[in-house]
């Protein structure tokens, strides 16, 4: 694999781990948020599934960003998105109290959620099939596919 092509895959690693990074410490220091989302998507024991969630981000996000185990944990964090954006984006959003305008908003929003989800399962996905690159801990393991 070229120092280019390596070091492309390094940054995009990195680009891809902050947001499970930083959203997995955030569902695990407060789970509360996303405890209502599981609530209100219909889900059972809403509070330790937001903290499994969060404990799988950060996780996968750390694996991501070091090069760990980068082809399973891109396709299950492909997996993931998927779930999430059809489970939790998809849909309308109704606040009892809130204004037409702000719901139009907020289900706007939610619509590039989950745009955002489906589009990040294939970065994953790519990351999964082209592995964690040169810079690794896959490659220094001896794991890592040598693509050019």
């Amino acid at each position: 694999m070229s120092n280019v092509n390596s070091t492309v895959i390094l940054v995009a690693r990195i680009l891809l781990s902050f947001i499970f990074i930083l959203s997995g410490f955030g569902k695990l220091t407060d789970p509360a948020s996303t405890a209502g989302m599981i609530t209100g998507a219909g889900l059972p024991a809403a509070t330790a599934l937001a903290y499994l969630a969060g404990l799988f981000e950060l996780v996968a996000g750390l694996g991501v960003l070091v090069g760990f185990q980068v082809k399973l944990v891109g396709w299950a964090l492909a997996l993931f998105c998927i779930f999430t954006g059809a489970v939790f984006h998809s849909g309308t959003v109704a606040v009892p109290g809130w204004p037409d305008a702000a719901l139009g908003w907020i289900n706007t929003l939610n619509g590039i959620m989950m745009m955002k989800n489906f589009t990040l399962a294939g970065a994953y996905i790519l990351l999964a099939t082209v592995g964690a690159g040169a810079y690794s801990v896959d490659a220094r393991r001896g794991g890592a596919p040598s693509y050019a």
